[in-house]
């Protein structure tokens, strides 16, 4: 078995990474991926590489000489690499093609070694590696039946997004017989050539090659295998994450993204917190109705923003402005009130972040992070304005509502502001009745200002939408003035007119998922090394008490299981390092968490 690598390619999407260099030389973790591709070749016992270069070329042969290891290395030139494509490439070595059976590849490509011993392990003489396409991936794809034949090969250009769920990616490695490249391919990728020219892909051949009944050509899909297919800059930050070289590094890499899950479909996100009930199925087909228009239309300004969202709380407009997630409108909060600011720790880190240091007063929360009405005085005798998250994160800490009230009422008295944060306030037990967004508070407490992130309890984060309400005309003027005209995008304002229709829906979802929270919290106390702290949002604190440190037990499950939990070491407020948090997800992915906790 040898093995065949086009390599002539420039590689422009990859900007200054390739300025000097071809694809293949661009380093993941200090290891070029050359290097990489020829560690896994040697390691399955290929000794013969047919590597086909172009661009930079002298830099390549230079690098890897005439042997790797075990591997024997030769070399096929295309002077025209920058006029033409990868069918010209493997054109020029049609002739190494009849010499072995096969493995084709890209240098382009990062994967794990186990896909080659799937591909030399198995039966089949000709296969083509494929995946379940994923969001991330961009290219030629598939379709096959049930026994893993491919039905068809679908370039980019006839590529329909209605079928994704049946649609495979190429991988762009193969395993060809030398007697299929003899009898069928290079016959018809001499013929397709010669047709037309040189600026084509190779996998348009073996699109029609298929075309004839009796050719031998399966599908090897993947199950769980890595591979990434690096053409740009932010594939080489996706690729740095998924083969990050420890469990340490790949954690921080992937707390540093702060979102954008969705390019990791296999992740499960314990981490970030949203409503997993809500919005509806059919709330989402609506959007999806209506998506050409808020995709090619401007937004409404300011001013409509806020008159949807005090429709939506049933308060005056004027008491009201809407934020592109509430971290827009926590942003201002330094430079339209003055005076020192105070905040019971641990919590949301965010405020702290935005005030200047000598503005902000804190003070350590008591055992298992829990605090009260008169702490909150207490700190407030420090400080000129009070931030109260509430619930809080990470503790889930909570006050009731008639004792929010009456601390907004002791403030008042003081002369001091209460910043009430209720964003995760509707997972409670008594739910949406314990927020006081109410016109009749508003009105009572006009040194309240209630900050709520939309995103978190509706489960749209990713339509960045927040709120803050008061009574305080000048401030919510100062606020308005602050943000820009069209800080809200269509989606966003869109949410905001149809969300009346599916409030009922909504309470629904926040007492179902306090209920899976409750139910959640009782399977984590069966957790010999684990010790729950109760809490009232969608997330539970947990002191790691045996076995493992937070960071290690993070990195376990993120390396391991796919799973993404928050490690709180060094938290302000929180010392050493043995706690987490676990967001609340639905009913399969608790219990699916719970059943890999009892395994680690």
């Amino acid at each position: 078995m040898q093995a065949l690598i086009l390599a002539a390619g420039m590689g422009r999407r990859l900007g200054p990474h390739t300025k000097d260099n071809t694809k293949c030389m661009l380093k993941v973790h200090d290891t070029t991926l050359i290097e990489r591709t020829l560690d896994n070749l040697d390691s399955v016992g290929v000794t013969k590489l047919i590597l086909v270069v172009g661009y930079k070329r002298e830099n390549l042969q230079n690098f890897l000489g005439n042997r790797y290891k075990n591997v024997d290395i030769e070399y096929v030139v295309n002077p025209i690499y920058a006029t033409t494509n990868n069918i010209y490439s493997l054109y020029l070595a049609k002739d190494s093609l009849l010499e072995d059976d096969t493995i084709l590849l890209e240098s382009d490509l990062i994967f794990d070694k186990s896909i080659l011993e799937m591909l030399l392990n198995d039966k089949n003489s000709n296969l083509a590696v494929v995946d379940k396409y994923k969001s991330w991936m961009d290219g030629t794809v598939v379709k096959i039946d049930g026994d893993n034949n491919i039905e068809n090969f679908i370039p980019r250009k006839f590529f329909d997004f209605r079928e994704v769920d049946r649609y495979y990616k190429t991988v762009n490695i193969y395993k060809f017989s030398k007697e299929f490249s003899r009898n069928i391919y290079v016959p018809f990728l001499e013929a397709y050539s010669s047709a037309l020219g040189n600026n084509e892909y190779y996998e348009q051949v073996l699109r029609v090659i298929l075309t004839l009944e009796s050719v031998d050509l399966k599908a090897l899909p993947l199950s769980g295998e890595r591979w990434y297919e690096i053409d740009d800059v932010q594939d080489l930050d996706n690729a740095e994450t998924i083969f990050a070289t420890t469990p340490d590094t790949k954690l921080k890499k992937m707390q540093l993204r702060y979102g954008g899950y969705w390019r990791y479909p296999e992740l499960k996100d314990f981490c970030y917190l949203v409503n997993p009930y809500f919005p509806t199925k059919k709330m989402e087909s609506e959007f999806q109705a209506y998506f050409h228009n808020l995709i090619t239309e401007y937004p409404s300004g300011l001013n409509v923003q806020n008159l949807l969202a005090g429709k939506l709380f049933d308060i005056d407009q004027q008491n009201i402005v809407v934020g592109n997630g509430a971290a827009e409108l926590i942003r201002i909060i330094p430079r339209v009130i003055d005076g020192s600011f105070g905040i019971m720790t641990p919590t949301f880190n965010e405020y702290v972040n935005v005030i200047e240091s000598e503005r902000v007063i804190m003070m350590q929360s008591g055992e298992n992070f829990s605090y009260g009405r008169d702490e909150i005085l207490t700190l407030a005798q420090k400080c000129d304005t009070v931030i109260l998250i509430n619930p809080d994160n990470p503790s889930g800490n909570f006050i009731k509502k008639s004792d929010v009230i009456s601390l907004a009422q002791d403030l008042k008295t003081m002369g001091k502001r209460l910043i009430l944060d209720e964003s995760f306030v509707d997972f409670s037990t008594e739910g949406v009745a314990n927020s006081l967004i109410e016109q009749d508070i508003l009105d009572e407490y006009d040194n309240l200002i209630i900050m709520k992130s939309i995103s978190k309890s509706y489960g749209v984060p990713g339509v960045r939408l927040g709120v803050l309400a008061s009574s305080d005309s000048a401030l919510i003027e100062k606020f308005a003035k602050a943000v820009s005209i069209w800080n809200i995008n269509s989606f966003g304002e869109f949410f905001l007119q149809i969300i009346g229709k599916y409030l009922k829906e909504y309470r629904s979802a926040c007492i179902q998922i306090a209920e899976e929270r409750d139910r959640f919290f009782r399977e984590l106390q069966t957790i010999s090394f684990l010790e729950p702290i109760p809490s009232q949002a969608n997330y539970f604190t947990c002191k790691v008490v045996d076995r493992f440190s937070a960071p290690e037990l993070a990195q376990i499950l993120l390396e391991k299981e796919s799973l993404f939990i928050k490690d709180l070491t060094g938290k302000p407020g929180i010392s050493g390092n043995a706690y987490i948090r676990i967001a609340v997800r639905d009913f399969d992915d608790n219990e699916l968490l719970i059943q890999k906790l009892r395994e680690v």
